[in-house]
């Protein structure tokens, strides 16, 4: 059955069938970005309201899930669901994760913890 596949469902209590679209599944376009205090990750989510948007981390999995609308929207574009999965990497601060949104694009700060940043070494003469 593919994604834009009508599925049925058959009540149990009268044995009607009722017809029921499945909502497609959509892996938004991802950039990546590190530098010394963070992992940016940036996700196009165009028409994903941000209420409608979760991001957990899950042991070392940063989840993103988003939905589009529920019913079809301006040219032609149809309810859908994003989702995306990333491993995340040793030295991130989870507890510190913040995630915003803004035109549809949403951004997700992964900071490193203190002990995972560079940090200079002095070399003192003896």
């Amino acid at each position: 059955m593919s994604d834009n596949a009508l599925k049925t469902n058959r009540d149990s209590n009268n044995g009607s069938v009722e017809r029921m679209e499945r909502r497609p599944a959509i892996t938004p376009p991802v950039d990546i970005y590190e530098n010394a205090d963070e992992i940016l990750v940036v996700a196009d989510v165009p028409g994903a309201r941000s209420d409608s948007i979760m991001v957990k981390v899950e042991k070392n999995e940063l989840y993103l899930h988003a939905r589009r609308g529920e019913e079809p929207g301006p040219a032609g574009t149809r309810a859908a669901d994003y989702t995306r999965t990333f491993l995340v990497p040793r030295g991130i601060d989870s507890e510190k994760i913040s995630a915003d949104m803004n035109a549809g694009v949403l951004r997700i700060h992964l900071p490193k913890s203190e002990a995972s940043k560079p940090r200079k070494i002095e070399v003192r003469a003896s």
